[in-house]
């Protein structure tokens, strides 16, 4: 089997036991890293343009908490399209607009906040994962990375795949797009 991941890690597959099995992992990320691994590629690309891969040419597609990165729609429509057209089934996690904590930046009501509040903020406070950034400049560029899914965007990107929910106190944390 053949897995591209699309964004991820050596050290996830690794703590998932997918070292020295017959299972080619393909790691796709915007630089290539060094593997640990015979069964493992890394490979310098963007995840909305995947010309290295034919058509259906991936067994499974993988992508944990990427397509949110995108900055737009458009992009994200391109990432969507790429993955199904490349992978017989795939797997794709993101975090949920709606849920109340903001994933990246580890902030209540962050996301919902206008777009200048959420630029003030983070040129003038490290949080969650993000540090403060000293111009408003690169503040408007770190908060524009970020585009947060609802369920009904991340169903039409996917429309052949079945929508789970993560929960978390009975709210829904992130959704999957998954395509068996």
């Amino acid at each position: 089997m053949t897995i591209l991941d699309v964004g991820g890690t050596q050290d996830f597959w690794e703590v998932m036991g997918f070292t020295n099995t017959p299972h080619k992992i393909i790691l796709l990320n915007l630089f290539a890293t060094r593997v640990r691994h015979p069964n493992f590629v890394s490979l310098a690309g963007d995840a909305r343009r995947l010309d290295g891969f034919a058509d259906q040419s991936v067994d499974v597609v993988f992508s944990n908490s990427v397509i949110e990165h995108l900055s737009t729609c458009a992009n994200q429509q391109q990432m969507a399209a790429e993955i199904r057209r490349v992978g017989k089934k795939y797997f794709v996690q993101t975090p949920n607009y709606h849920f109340p904590i903001e994933p990246h930046f580890l902030c209540p009501f962050f996301h919902w906040l206008p777009f200048w509040a959420r630029a003030w903020l983070i040129q003038r406070f490290s949080l969650g994962n993000i540090t403060r950034k000293p111009s408003l400049e690169e503040a408007r560029k770190t908060v524009g990375e970020f585009r947060l899914l609802k369920k009904s965007e991340l169903r039409a990107l996917f429309p052949d795949a079945a929508i789970h929910a993560e929960k978390v106190v009975g709210l829904s944390k992130s959704y999957m797009a998954v395509k068996s």
